[in-house]
């Protein structure tokens, strides 16, 4: 797993025109193949009557890169597309870009630009976002430690997970997993080890 990667917060849409001809960007997070070629199936399905549906999608599993021109000249749709993504860092994400010819031709160079400038758009559109793989570290003390265990947590930029109330409170915090063990021996320093500290997962988090 990687510890840190790129990739787009949400599924969105753009579009533009370019010398009467429409193209309509739509972005969507992908962690499969099978999601990829869902959206793509979805978009052609939604679009059936455009010229062209021309996709590109990064899939970190497996390093997988894959891009269609949808009948435009080779390497003038999918590659520009596709160069978005990988300009960008991004992974497990799809971007299929839709064209209504509009009765001019753009040439090789006007495709390309055109192409590469509608899906920059729909990225854009959906966000970048960085994702760290993080430690899920639950900390059990009674209330009259949480007071302190939760402000010096926040006051560290660690983002809370959870908190569960009962006889006495579960905190739950993400840590990057170089920090981890730091942040254990914090908490157990400053609780004169009246916290018990436990790390009970490992998931990606937005910082």
């Amino acid at each position: 797993m990687k510890p840190v990667y790129k990739t787009i917060a949400h599924e969105a849409s753009a579009s533009m025109i370019e010398r009467r001809s429409r193209f309509i960007a739509t972005a969507r997070p992908a962690a499969t193949e099978e999601e990829a070629l869902a959206l793509i199936a979805q978009m052609r399905a939604q679009y059936h009557d455009a010229t062209h549906n021309v996709y590109a999608y990064i899939i970190g599993e497996n390093n997988i890169m894959r891009y269609s021109d949808d009948g435009e000249p080779s390497g003038t749709a999918g590659v520009p597309v596709l160069e978005v993504l990988r300009k960008e860092g991004l992974i497990d994400v799809a971007v299929v870009v839709t064209r209504y010819f509009g009765g001019i031709l753009l040439g090789a160079g006007g495709l390309v630009r055109a192409y590469g400038a509608c899906a920059k758009l729909g990225i854009d559109a959906a966000g970048i976002v960085t994702r760290t793989l993080c430690d899920i570290v639950r900390l059990d003390c009674d209330y009259a430690t949480f007071g302190k265990v939760q402000y010096e947590t926040l006051g560290g930029g660690y983002q809370v997970k959870d908190t569960v109330y009962g006889g006495s409170v579960s905190f739950y915090v993400y840590t990057k997993a170089d920090e981890t063990q730091q942040y254990i021996e914090k908490m157990r320093d400053l609780t004169n080890a009246r916290v018990l500290c436990e790390v009970v997962g490992r998931e990606y988090v937005d910082l």
